[in-house]
């Protein structure tokens, strides 16, 4: 019984191992029967010599299967984690996420769920576009990863996890940033444009306070100002040209050391001017 089982092993080994032989297109030989079959063992073996060849197409079909009939039983866990790697290795990052999710719901304890946790905040980061599109899956994954470092802060992808937050918040930064620039940049076919720049660039600066850029969003904000002043009615010059000696002040508080000191100067001389030649007209 003994040399017989050991003859069987080993011609169910050389029989797997046939079905890896490659045809002309370089593709493994006799899939579909391995796909048909009603060997759930054998069909688990062959998903994990698949899996480890990193052959993820063929492994994520034979993984599908296996996943529907072997609910319940010892290998269930592991199907399931690796038929979530399989659709995030093939980019099937929203199919990804939703099995990355259910893993932690059904697998609460297993030592495996930060893992899974912190993948399924990474599917949507891997979704999350450039940033001149639509920024929904940034926001998401940023929030996700938020909450993966609340649920699991002694997890050893906190670091990443931050880094992909501050990653996610530059990006969100940048969108916001060309937004508020496009006012500035459409001031000449309306000035009220550059009263929505003055606003806009402010609320910048206050999502993004610790920005590397704030000092530049300030001075857009003085030049918005500068420009609309002199372009308003005389009765609202004075007063909107004070706003923008108000804003250099608060400049110079606020970056003493900024490069751009410079060329606030510069803007808090023209409105000098401007209210000194302002003041003498109505004098």
């Amino acid at each position: 019984m003994k040399q017989f089982f050991l003859s069987f092993t080993l011609m169910a080994v050389l029989a797997s191992c046939s079905y890896f032989k490659a045809s002309d297109k370089g593709q493994p030989t006799n899939f579909n029967k391995i796909l048909k079959s009603t060997d759930y063992t054998f069909k688990l073996q062959m998903a994990e010599k698949y899996y480890l060849n990193k052959d993820y197409n063929h492994a994520q079909m034979l993984y599908d299967d296996l996943y529907r009939v072997m609910k319940g039983s010892e290998h269930f866990e592991d199907i399931w984690y690796k038929y979530a790697y399989c659709a995030f290795y093939l980019k099937d990052y929203i199919n990804a996420e939703n099995l990355f999710k259910g893993f932690v719901e059904a697998f609460p304890n297993s030592p495996k769920a930060d893992e899974m946790d912190y993948m399924r905040a990474f599917c949507f980061y891997k979704q999350s576009p450039k940033y001149q599109l639509d920024q929904t899956n940034t926001t998401k994954a940023m929030g996700f990863m938020q909450a993966f470092i609340a649920q699991h802060p002694n997890s050893d992808k906190v670091k990443e996890a931050t880094e992909i937050i501050e990653k996610c918040r530059a990006k969100l930064e940048e969108k916001d940033f060309e937004n508020a620039k496009l006012y500035y940049n459409l001031r000449e076919t309306n000035p009220a444009y550059l009263k929505a720049a003055a606003l806009t660039f402010n609320l910048l600066m206050n999502a993004y306070p610790d920005s590397q850029f704030s000092d530049e969003y300030k001075l857009y904000v003085i030049k918005s100002e500068y420009l609309y002043a002199i372009q308003s009615l005389e009765e609202k010059k004075k007063a909107r040209l004070e706003q923008v000696l108000t804003d250099v002040n608060d400049f110079n508080d606020r970056f003493p050391d900024s490069k751009l000191k410079k060329e606030v100067q510069s803007y808090q001389d023209l409105a000098n001017n401007s209210l000194k030649a302002l003041a003498k007209l109505n004098s």
